[in-house]
């Protein structure tokens, strides 16, 4: 029989009694908390609770377990009542067994503090003037006394700290939230893309919220330069899947989270299978692929996407939500920007408050969908300059190419061409021999600290080909950088202008024995 139960019809307490009865213990006690007629000075009619059961039992059962081992009691129930309570009901009673009558009246008393500070219960007072609101009855509850709480040992209040369930009556105190908006919350699936400079304050904030699952996608590893911005980690992780990192930090945070993590980078051909099931995706990533690749997903699955990015000490946000017909990432920029021919937070430098700012403005635009509250973002893109504080808002229609649909088919047309743009060697030989042109596009400050180490290789800087140099159309390119984005980047670019046969080495110079 479960010690901590919850009941939607009144107590029996006879009945409860007669579960702690022993022949073996001479002391008994208990509690009843009853509904009173009046509250803060003013006049109650009726009183209603609510309570997280899944949560709150398996707290209660630990509270009980706990006195029993502490007091060195027999037995002990607690039955807490939800729904609609009338005046001079019973709303909580605890009843305790023991052999003698101090540990049974100390062990009661226990039970009843812990409760009121631990179980995750709310209750609303219903006024002749009106209701109290839903209210976590932590904030009711006087602190324990210390004539129990000196007697935790240090191991036990080790425990204490990691077995109380997430309190989330700070937020369900707002009208707007209450009971039926932290419901909805648990119910959500949120699908973030990118555990890093952006992500990391996004899943802090949402798993703290109480989002019921989170669906985590990153292909990348640690590294010591990622530590400045993305402060949930440590030195010891690097090397460590950002993925695997990020669903340990939000167990930790709030175990009551379901994690699902991906560790693989999002593109076009998985990302709806990734995602499936989401309610809304954020994008937290620093590359244009996987931008309007979720874009375009956003476009046919009608998920509202939460996009932010991120440019020395600028930073962008925008919501792409179909449903409510919003102008979407193709419509401000047909043509995707290519990865590379805007410098990242790797190569144009980020100063790490900037990514924790925009990763924060997504975690609470998210909570405002879910909780359906004003003021979310519309057709508008938020730009913001975190030297002067300064926020713009720039005005995003919705293109006819959107509303038709023809943009995401386009995007998938110019995917299908590109599908071959990157080729894998470990040495520049067999790519000479197969009759490439290699061009070193990196900056000479880059080239002088790494040269390629072959004679056939000719460098001719990204600017140079972006600025419109003229290459021979009747050659083959092969493009180098350092890790292979800015190569791809121009690559795809020097493709839309009609040089048909130009790739990018997959992993740039790094990849090169």
């Amino acid at each position: 029989m479960s010690r901590f139960t919850f009941s939607s019809t009144a107590l029996d307490v006879p009945q409860l009694q007669a579960t702690l009865a022993d022949p073996t213990c001479g002391g008994y006690a208990a509690f009843e908390g009853w509904v009173r007629d009046h509250n803060e000075g003013q006049s109650v009619t009726h009183l209603e609770y609510e309570a997280f059961e899944a949560l709150a039992i398996r707290e209660g059962e630990r509270i009980i377990a706990e006195a029993c081992a502490q007091f060195g009691i027999r037995n002990a129930r607690c039955v807490h009542r939800v729904g609609d309570l009338a005046l001079g009901e019973i709303a909580v009673w605890v009843g305790v067994s023991a052999a003698h009558r101090d540990e049974a009246f100390r062990a009661c008393r226990y039970i009843i503090d812990e409760v009121k500070h631990r179980v995750p219960i709310w209750k609303k007072e219903h006024y002749v003037s009106g209701d109290s609101g839903w209210v976590n009855c932590e904030r009711c509850a006087t602190a324990p006394q210390a004539a129990h709480t000196h007697t935790h040992t240090h191991a036990h209040a080790h425990a204490h700290a990691h077995t109380t369930p997430s309190d989330y009556s700070r937020q369900m105190a707002l009208r707007e939230v209450g009971v039926a908006g932290q419901a909805r919350l648990r119910a959500a699936c949120i699908g973030i893309v990118g555990a890093g400079g952006l992500g990391v304050p996004a899943m802090q904030y949402l798993a703290g919220a109480g989002v019921g699952k989170l669906v985590v996608v990153d292909g990348d590893r640690l590294e010591a330069s990622n530590l400045h911005r993305q402060t949930w980690y440590a030195l010891a992780d690097c090397g460590t899947p950002k993925a695997q990192l990020a669903a340990a930090r939000i167990r930790a945070l709030n175990p009551e989270v379901e994690v699902t993590t991906h560790a693989m980078r999002l593109d076009a051909r998985n990302a709806a299978q990734l995602l499936r099931g989401c309610d809304v995706v954020l994008d937290c990533t620093d590359n244009f692929a996987t931008k309007f690749a979720l874009n375009d997903v956003a476009q046919t699955s009608g998920v509202p996407i939460v996009f932010a990015s991120v440019h020395q000490y600028e930073g962008q946000l925008q919501l792409v939500d179909p449903r409510r017909q919003s102008a979407c990432l193709r419509c401000i920029w047909p043509e995707a920007t290519r990865d590379g021919v805007v410098g990242n937070c790797a190569e144009a430098g980020v100063l790490g408050p900037v990514p924790g700012l925009l990763g924060t403005l997504q975690a609470l635009e998210v909570l405002k969908i879910v909780l359906e509250l004003p003021g979310r973002l519309g057709d508008e893109l938020l730009v913001i300059d975190a030297l002067d504080l300064s926020v713009t808002r720039v005005r995003a229609e919705r293109a006819a190419a959107c509303r038709d649909g023809s943009c995401a088919r386009s995007a998938e047309a110019a995917s299908d061409a590109n599908a071959d743009i990157e080729r894998d060697y470990a040495t520049l030989e067999p790519a000479v021999a197969a009759g490439f042109v290699v061009l070193d596009i990196r900056d000479a400050e880059e080239v002088a600290a790494s040269p390629l180490r072959h004679a056939a290789v000719r460098h001719v800087p990204m600017q140079e080909l972006l600025a419109g140099r003229n290459l021979p159309a009747d050659a083959r390119y092969l493009l180098v950088c350092a890790r292979g984005v800015r190569s791809r980047g121009t690559a795809e670019t020097l493709r839309a202008r009609g040089v048909a046969e130009v790739y990018s080495l997959r992993g740039g110079a790094q990849a090169l024995i």
